[in-house]
């Protein structure tokens, strides 16, 4: 686990996903131009987004963080929390729309690209706008309200999290796979 506070931990699986999303903006922009790019990395990219963007990242915050704040004071609805919440359903939406363009893609259906390219931007565009909320504003609003208790608390929940409901070491997989994909499709 990276940092010893829960907020940060969040903050730094921003950063390995952002990494990610340079890496779907490079995939989309060349299936734009009409290249071919490997389907397997096109599945590995959805792979890493609902298992460590979703299940894992979001899944602490939806799990742990959001009832934390809530139990603080914070109001999910018409709060900050709220939009958070529609913003990774909207998320999911695109994730699911993508999936979708591959399975087309890999049979051959032109239409799949265009369906890859429509919700691969429209992932991108949430997903940077999403990160710049919560690192500004959700986070910054966590720090206000969560008592040193709460944050001791959070980090022994965020460890049972990493451990029995996405398991040892897949973080680390995550972590290697987008490194792997970014020298691939970025620095390249």
């Amino acid at each position: 686990m990276h940092g010893h506070d829960p907020i940060e931990i969040l903050m730094h699986e921003h950063r390995v996903i952002e990494k990610m999303i340079d890496v779907l903006i490079s995939v989309t922009r060349r299936i734009e131009k009409g290249e071919s790019v490997d389907v397997g990395d096109l599945r590995s990219i959805t792979d890493f987004i609902s298992t460590f963007a979703d299940k894992c990242h979001h899944g602490k915050e939806e799990g742990l963080l959001f009832p934390a704040m809530k139990d603080r004071g914070i109001p999910e609805e018409g709060g900050p929390i709220g939009v958070m919440l529609v913003e990774h359903e909207e998320g999911r939406a695109a994730v699911r729309g993508m999936r979708e363009a591959i399975e087309l893609m890999d049979k051959g259906d032109p239409a799949g690209s265009k369906l890859f390219i429509r919700n691969a931007w429209r992932y991108v565009n949430l997903l940077i706008d999403h990160i710049q909320k919560e690192d500004n504003i959700l986070y910054v609003m966590a720090r206000d309200v969560l008592s040193h208790e709460d944050m001791e608390k959070l980090l022994v929940q965020f460890e049972r999290v990493e451990k029995e409901d996405i398991g040892e070491g897949v973080h680390e997989k995550y972590i290697e796979l987008v490194e792997n994909l970014w020298k691939k499709y970025v620095s390249g």
